[in-house]
């Protein structure tokens, strides 16, 4: 009898992967959830709910959205790929940013920072208030899982002539500011960089003007804080400038970053394509105004296409994108803006 010899699996393989030895190398899958969640406003908009209406809504949606990526889940195996999540927010107040933050870590006994905010025991934030760099005026903040990631390294720059301390700039008809973050995996130890910021609204100058700002800080502390080579990065917020606008356009012109929202085919996106809406009547649907929230990735020259061939040199593969409703059949908005949802994998070199 001829016994038939066992089968062996072929080496692990994708198309996206250039080599089998390429898809043995270590990578952490990345959900990034940028919103502007509006501020709490005492003087509302028509259609505009309160704070402690809209608080829930929000709060679910990133506790949906990020269940089994901050750490805490118990039935996530050891031996999974390590993945995570990152928040940045927008025209968050320090009061919201307590309450969102309190809901997240599911506690009332939480620990506090310095500036009275919940900082565990699963998420913490870096960011602060515009206005005084303390706790007054928006925050542009990250919210990072604590069990996940450490924080190596924060900064906040003021978008103006001063980036150093609190001011408004040029025709801005606000205080803006970029909240900058090095984090390195726990289980990993691989680093990367994440940006949240939120442009005027008014002054196309100001808008023009912030782009280098936030250009020159990725590429500085990318390069300090890199152990080798400059580190790869994720670049979010509500650049009040849709795709034909002189922000999008500087940044595409840079070279520097990718759009997920452009990477990812309109075949395999989810979603609206609007992310700002303002609040309207009439219930279940709202109508999209314009998409001026985004998530870059970068360096560009690492970011492999969107099912395309991975070669060595890739750092980053983007898996998806989509853009989450902000109003039910009840008809109360969460916010003025959708929430944009973006999917990567970093790998390691």
């Amino acid at each position: 009898m001829v016994r038939a010899k066992p089968h062996r699996p072929p080496a692990l393989w994708d198309e996206r992967w250039s080599t089998p030895a390429a898809a043995a190398r270590e990578h952490q899958g990345i959900r990034i959830i940028t919103h502007n969640i509006r501020y709490a406003a005492t003087d509302r908009d028509e259609h505009e709910r309160p704070w402690k209406e809209r608080c829930p809504r929000i709060v679910n949606e990133l506790l949906y959205h990020t269940r089994f990526l901050d750490g805490s889940s118990l039935t996530t195996p050891s031996h999974a790929p390590p993945s995570a999540g990152f928040i940045c927010l927008q025209e968050c107040l320090h009061t919201q940013l307590n309450d969102i933050l309190s809901a997240l870590n599911r506690t009332s006994e939480t620990q506090h920072s310095n500036t009275g905010l919940p900082s565990g025991p699963i998420w913490a934030h870096i960011g602060v208030g515009r206005d005084d760099g303390k706790t007054v005026g928006e925050y542009s903040p990250i919210l990072y899982p604590t069990q996940v990631f450490e924080l190596l390294h924060f900064e906040n720059t003021w978008l103006s002539p001063t980036p150093d301390k609190p001011s408004k700039g040029w025709d801005a008809g606000s205080i803006r500011i970029l909240t900058t973050g090095v984090f390195a995996h726990k289980r990993t130890g691989r680093r990367l960089a994440v940006f949240n910021t939120h442009l005027d609204n008014e002054g196309t100058e100001s808008r023009a003007k912030s782009v280098p700002i936030i250009l020159e800080v990725i590429e500085r502390a990318t390069k300090e804080w890199a152990v080798h080579d400059s580190l790869d990065f994720l670049l979010a917020g509500d650049f009040n400038s849709d795709p034909d606008g002189e922000a999008y356009k500087a940044l595409v012109a840079s070279g520097s970053v990718v759009d997920v929202h452009d990477a990812v085919p309109k075949h395999a996106r989810y979603g609206d394509e609007g992310t700002f809406t303002g609040f309207h009547a009439g219930g279940g649907r709202d109508q999209g105004i314009g998409r001026i929230d985004f998530v870059w990735v970068g360096p560009k020259n690492r970011v492999s296409a969107f099912n395309g061939l991975k070669t060595a040199r890739d750092s980053w593969t983007i898996e998806g994108y989509s853009t989450l409703p902000n109003v039910f059949d009840d008809g109360v908005f969460c916010s003025d803006h959708r929430a944009v949802v973006a999917d990567v994998v970093s790998w390691s070199k």
